[in-house]
């Protein structure tokens, strides 16, 4: 896993899946996001990353996207927009896996 520090500072490579993301916060805190999807939107051909962030207390999961060169996205409607598509592909998913092995 590679672990960029302070986004995309250094990075050659575009993000790829499990690479680790270090975003720092206005406090100086740092938060690791680990990229757990890569979507393409149709419409343009670009590619978004969906990082993950799993925190250590009772928080709730946080989530942002980001281009593959790690720049958050400065558009929130669309970065919900894909994160929301994100998500329902993910609950698609996992309502599949339960027919594996299955024949038509």
């Amino acid at each position: 896993m590679s672990q960029p520090d302070g986004g995309n500072e250094g990075r050659k490579a575009p993000l790829g899946l499990s690479d680790v993301l270090n975003i720092e916060l206005h406090d100086g805190a740092a938060l690791a996001f680990e990229v757990v999807g890569i979507l393409e939107d149709p419409e343009n051909g670009k590619s978004y990353a969906v990082l993950h962030h799993e925190p250590t207390d009772d928080a709730e999961d946080e989530f942002i996207v980001t281009d593959l060169d790690g720049n958050l996205l400065e558009e929130d409607r669309l970065a919900q927009e894909i994160l929301d598509d994100f998500l329902a592909a993910t609950d698609d998913e996992e309502g599949r896996g339960a027919h594996n092995g299955e024949t038509g």
